[in-house]
């Protein structure tokens, strides 16, 4: 029975199910890329689930039987694709498994930016009543740019567009948008945004994409929100602009450095929404991306 290591220490049942004709190997709660190793040189998987950890080529040259790297969710940065590629290694992802998920919880960090949900809700638990002094943001009839427009970064354009936003995008890739979606260039966003949304991959193209630079071409009090990648945006950068108070308020579900360390300058800093990299983490999405990454790694072994 060949084997399929799982970089995680569970799986879906509904996914179990579908791998049950292979031996299903977990790397436990929290890996590391030497655990990966050793587990591959170990089993000799012909598939790898990735959850948590990297997988480098180090991973696939451990197991000579592996034929492919399946992503349990969308974002495969975790993964050497060119080692994969090189080793003829397939690479594939659980893409809009975990869409709704994810843009809920954009739209989630967007109202609470927006809205002051968790400020006022400190104060509230104080014992404070601010409705003298407080205003929010009201969202309607403002410009929202997504930086990304794939499943999820679409998904939120709905929601978007349901509040009565000017929806604008920039995505190369991108073909037959919905009506309510303007395609512009990023210079556009960073000029026009009220608020800007991360959904785009982690490349190393775009690494640091929101930085000193593009964040002062921004209107000043933006709001900006990434349930992306940690990686697209210069946290120093960042903090100094939410400060300054060129950024009115960030919602930030993934960081450069995970899991966040004690100490983080974002801790405690007023005018930061941080939740830990959650959202794709739902009971629904768990099914979803699990079942995905299964049929993935089924597809591909049937093809080789």
């Amino acid at each position: 029975m060949s084997a399929v290591l799982v970089t995680g220490a569970d799986l879906a049942p509904q996914a179990l199910a579908l791998l049950k004709d292979h031996e299903v190997i977990f790397a436990g709660k929290t890996p590391t890329e030497d655990d990966i190793v050793a587990l591959s040189g170990k089993h000799n998987p012909v598939a790898i689930i990735v959850r948590y950890s990297k997988v480098g080529a180090a991973a696939m040259d451990a197991a000579p039987a592996l034929k492919v790297v399946s992503k349990h969710g969308s974002g495969t940065d975790t993964i050497d694709k060119t080692a994969a590629r090189a080793r003829g290694i397939d690479v594939v992802a659980a893409v809009g498994a975990n869409a709704a998920a994810v843009a809920e919880q954009a739209l989630a960090l967007l109202l609470a930016c927006a809205k002051s949900v968790v400020a006022l809700d400190a104060r509230m638990h104080a014992g404070h009543w601010d409705k003298a002094t407080h205003k929010s943001v009201e969202l309607a009839g403002r410009t929202i740019g997504l930086i990304g427009l794939g499943a999820i970064g679409l998904r939120f354009a709905r929601m978007a567009d349901a509040l009565g936003m000017r929806v604008i995008g920039f995505d190369p890739y991108a073909q037959n948008l919905p009506d309510y979606v303007a395609s512009v260039d990023l210079e556009t966003i960073w000029r026009e945004s009220d608020a800007i949304s991360l959904h785009c991959p982690l490349t190393e193209a775009n690494a640091r994409l929101v930085d000193a630079a593009t964040l002062a071409r921004c209107k000043r009090g933006l709001i900006l929100v990434n349930t992306a990648r940690g990686g697209l945006v210069d946290e120093q950068a960042l903090l100094s602009a939410v400060r300054s108070g060129q950024v009115a308020s960030a919602g930030l579900d993934s960081f450069a450095v995970e899991p966040m360390a004690a100490g983080h300058p974002f801790q405690g800093e007023r005018g930061f929404v941080l939740s830990p990299h959650i959202g794709g983490v739902t009971s629904d999405a768990y099914v979803n991306m699990g079942v995905a990454a299964a049929r993935n790694v089924l597809d591909v072994l049937a093809r080789a």
